[in-house]
């Protein structure tokens, strides 16, 4: 179900891992954010897009995580964007002989009898300008490489929306990127872009969780920030999102946690 977050401006929550989709009304139609993630909610999305009446003329990836690059074939075969770096990583990726066999084993195992791979990974790199074009709002494009390479924001400054990708969110902890050259110092960074942007913002849209607004998106922000700096240095963590109390049957979110502090290792 579609829940209205600002004047045009609409989020999907998904039931598995809580992805965030989010819609925004253009002239013509919408513009589609990260939609996922099972073939299930794929189509209950496509069914409240029919409800809303208006077609989807354009699709953004934040960044090219699996599932945060699908897409399904009611959407239409229209542009997908996200950042240079993301389109060229999944061009790469597609360009392996075996990148289904290498999807499918990126997916959770709820998703292994019917993997929602349609479309998968077809990105276009953003035109210059660091503006989604489109005949909709004005979207300015924030990049960074704090989470995964390519990773964006997006800033619908007239309606005072952020979506932050996978960063900000109330249910898992920051989740660096060990592939880059400054895991912690990249992050960092992108949190510094993402107060910078939160600032003509309202509301804010994480990857997964819930929708923050108002006073809770610093509170976010700082919540980050202190969980960053920790695994980077002391390693003493007063974070809920790591040590609880979760809901049933989502205990293993602190498994995000454990996997980078086993990276960073003691005294990193």
């Amino acid at each position: 179900m579609l829940e209205q977050i600002a004047e045009g401006v609409f989020v999907h929550q998904s039931q598995l891992l809580r992805n965030n989709t989010t819609v925004v009304q253009g002239d013509d139609g919408v513009l589609l954010v990260d939609p996922g993630t099972s073939r299930d909610e794929l189509r209950c999305l496509a069914r409240d897009l029919r409800e809303l009446g208006q077609p989807v003329v354009a699709g953004f990836a934040t960044h090219p995580d699996w599932d945060h690059v699908q897409w399904y074939a009611e959407f239409g075969d229209v542009p997908r964007y996200g950042t240079a770096r993301c389109a060229t990583f999944m061009r790469e990726f597609l360009s392996k002989l075996d990148w289904r066999e290498r999807a499918v084993a990126m997916l959770p195992p709820e998703l292994l009898d019917d993997p929602p791979l349609d479309g998968f990974g077809r990105i276009t790199a953003l035109p210059s300008g660091g503006h989604v074009p489109w005949d909709g709002p004005r979207i300015r494009v924030v990049e960074h490489r704090g989470h995964a390479e390519g990773h964006a924001a997006l800033v619908i400054a007239d309606r005072r929306v952020l979506v932050a990708g996978d960063m900000l969110s109330d249910l898992f902890v920051p989740m660096l990127d060990f592939e880059g050259p400054d895991p912690i110092g990249d992050y960092l960074d992108g949190l510094r872009l993402i107060e910078e942007a939160a600032a003509a913002a309202d509301v804010v849209v994480p990857g997964h969780g819930s929708v923050a607004q108002g006073a809770e998106i610093r509170t976010r922000i700082a919540r980050d920030r202190a969980y960053v700096r920790a695994l980077g240095g002391d390693q003493r963590f007063a974070d809920a999102r790591v040590s609880g109390p979760f809901e049933p049957g989502w205990e293993w979110v602190s498994s995000i946690h454990e996997g980078q502090l086993n990276v960073v290792g003691p005294g990193s």
